[in-house]
């Protein structure tokens, strides 16, 4: 009786989830206020960071702002204000050293206050083949892609505990959804970075902590200038993003608290069809859509920078 009592359960719950879903996909679903909110941002002094720091700011967060570089931080804090942002705080902050995102992250809780709106944005990308990556670089691909979100989420999901209130967002990758030459530690360091949000997601589940929100953000390559040089072979269905097109769908999804965010679109079908193709069929078509050896014209961002 109780194996029937629990299978019917999970029959209904199931069924309500997959309407639930279908709802949400021509229903415009309400976007919760954000105004009040202290959302910190990692990697805020160019990119995407500073376009949702500067989004944040206006819809009335106060935003903090994350990165190892001054000059970008500054440029930030000055557009931001531009923009009509009052509450902006800036610090410098190597998220690649552990300690200092726990001293910069006590700091934020005694000059700001607790965070509520955590997005670990900050990245690199060496572009090399494997056996090229000097082992230094590769230490430093795990340590800002992912060991940072491990330090930010300890320092700042406590509160966000207490409350039963926050939003933990993963700015990762389409390269942490499937391999590719010349990215082995970046896609290394972007599936952890899923399998490391969804499995606190879990967590935030297993302790009834339903207040505590969790968005995985998979954009393809965004023209930010980190990917300069490659090129997709199929820029209709697999282009170069635009940043201000990410940044939205980012803050949209964040708004509405989407727990998985793939960006094109044409990327979910992809994602679909990896999930059951054999390998080499999947090889086939990575080959057919230029995935395969994109890397193989980048450049990145020259090194001034």
């Amino acid at each position: 009786m109780n194996f029937f009592l629990q299978t019917l359960k999970l029959t209904v719950l199931f069924v309500y989830c997959l309407l639930e879903s279908l709802v949400f996909l021509v229903v415009p679903v309400r976007k919760k206020n954000v105004s009040g909110e202290i959302v910190l941002i990692t990697g805020a002094g160019s990119g995407i960071g500073r376009l949702l720091a500067i989004k944040f700011a206006s819809l009335g967060a106060t935003v903090v702002l994350w990165d190892i570089n001054q000059e970008g931080l500054n440029g930030t804090v000055r557009v931001a204000r531009e923009n009509g942002a009052g509450r902006v705080h800036s610090y410098v902050c190597d998220c690649s050293k552990r300690q200092d995102v726990y001293r910069v992250a006590d700091q934020v809780k005694k000059e700001v206050g607790d965070v509520s709106i955590l997005i670990n944005n900050a990245g690199v990308v060496i572009g090399k083949r494997f056996l090229d990556c000097p082992d230094s670089l590769l230490d430093k691909t795990m340590e800002v892609n992912i060991m940072a979100h491990f330090w930010t989420y300890k320092a700042f999901i406590p509160a966000m505990i207490a409350a039963n209130h926050g939003h933990l967002v993963s700015i990762a990758s389409c390269a942490g959804l499937c391999g590719g030459s010349q990215a082995a530690d970046y896609c290394a360091s972007k599936y952890a970075a899923i399998g490391f949000a969804e499995s606190i997601d879990m967590e935030m589940r297993t302790l009834r902590k339903t207040g505590v929100k969790t968005t995985i953000v998979c954009p393809y390559a965004i023209n930010t200038g980190m990917f300069d040089g490659i090129k997709s072979k199929w820029p209709r269905m697999l282009p170069m993003l635009d940043p201000e097109y990410v940044a939205e769908r980012i803050i949209n999804a964040v708004r509405q608290n989407q727990e998985v965010l793939f960006i094109p679109r044409s990327v979910y079908f992809l994602y679909f069809l990896k999930s059951f193709l054999p390998v080499k069929a999947t090889v086939l078509l990575e080959d057919y859509f230029g995935v395969l050896d994109i890397m193989s014209t980048f450049k990145g961002r020259p090194k001034k920078e």
